[in-house]
């Protein structure tokens, strides 16, 4: 009994350790598993200061995070002093759908220009659909918009009227940088240059002459940004330049051409309707006249019958010669 028991725990043991080294192998198999697929990632990581773990890297391949996109761009953020940039941030943002390098290099451009956006209002700029990489090397350095623009308007040129009937060509250049504290929601390009157009035709309608604007095409420029015509956009107008000024039709003239032509065709069409009032009062008179004239052979016609009955009666008499 007791060869039994001794036989039934050798074999326990046996099975344990066969476990044991199984479980070893399968340890050994992970880890070199693990080793070869991250440890360049790991390494590059841990030798540039990033701090993002082995089993991180495992576990970003877990929750389907491309774990090469996070690696390079907390290195990048790392390197260029964005050190409060977390791994757990820049996941959230990825599985987001952001773009993750693009939100990081937009930070490091402002971090070097010294313009204040933090990892928050980045990755919500980007969410919303905006670049915003392009917003912050915007906001470095300025873009030119022309006003009109042919390539979405069609129009080469802003057409206006001055006070004394001269039509105005004009062409602005409008330097612009973005306004990120209003990047999410605020108006677009297309909204500035709109607002711009319109400053610019009412600056030149406003004008006692089209002479002081041509002498002086600054004052549709003060005028124009004496509006605050970049509130609620995301941009702020830094300042505009009319390009061009050119002298258009004589509008006040051919549209008192217009008038007069207008006026000689109301005078005529009064002049035909009294006309044609006198030819119907003339018409009327002569149809009055017949019917008198009918009126008086119809009375003449009764006579000899009047005469007749006086004489049947005996009231009337013939008298001698």
């Amino acid at each position: 009994m007791s060869m039994l028991l001794l036989a039934d725990a050798g074999g326990m043991r046996t099975l344990l350790i066969a476990a044991g080294v199984m479980l070893l192998l399968i340890g050994f198999f992970v880890f070199v598993l693990v080793f070869i697929n991250y440890f360049n990632l790991w390494l590059q990581a841990f030798s540039t200061r990033a701090r993002v773990g082995i089993w991180s890297l495992v576990a970003m391949s877990l929750r389907k995070v491309n774990s090469r996109v996070i690696v390079e761009t907390k290195i990048m953020a790392v390197q260029a002093g964005l050190e409060v940039i977390t791994t757990e941030a820049l996941e959230s943002h990825y599985l987001a759908g952001g773009n993750v390098r693009r939100v990081v290099q937009a930070l490091i451009v402002a971090h070097r220009a010294k313009i204040d956006l933090d990892w928050d209002t980045a990755a919500a700029i980007d969410l919303a659909g905006r670049n915003v990489l392009e917003a912050v090397q915007t906001s470095v350095d300025p873009k030119v918009i022309d006003c009109p623009d042919p390539r979405r308007t069609g129009r080469t040129t802003l057409d206006g009227v001055a006070k004394d009937g001269i039509q105005l060509k004009a062409r602005a250049r409008v330097t612009v940088r973005t306004n990120l504290a209003q990047l999410i929601g605020g108006a677009t390009e297309e909204t500035v240059i709109a607002r711009v157009g319109e400053g610019i035709v009412s600056a030149i309608g406003s004008s006692a002459s089209h002479k002081l604007v041509l002498a002086n095409p600054m004052l549709i420029a003060k005028a124009v940004l004496d509006k605050s015509l970049d509130s609620q956009t995301a941009f702020e107008i830094v300042s505009i330049d009319i390009a061009d000024v050119d002298v258009g039709d004589n509008v006040g003239a051919r549209l008192q051409a217009d008038q007069a032509e207008a006026d000689v065709r109301v005078a005529r069409a009064k002049a035909e309707e009294r006309r044609a009032l006198a030819v119907a009062v003339e018409q009327e008179m002569k149809a009055l006249t017949q019917e008198n004239r009918a009126k008086v052979v119809l009375a003449e016609s009764e006579i000899p019958l009047a005469m007749a009955e006086a004489y049947r009666h005996g009231r009337l008499r013939s008298t001698p010669d």
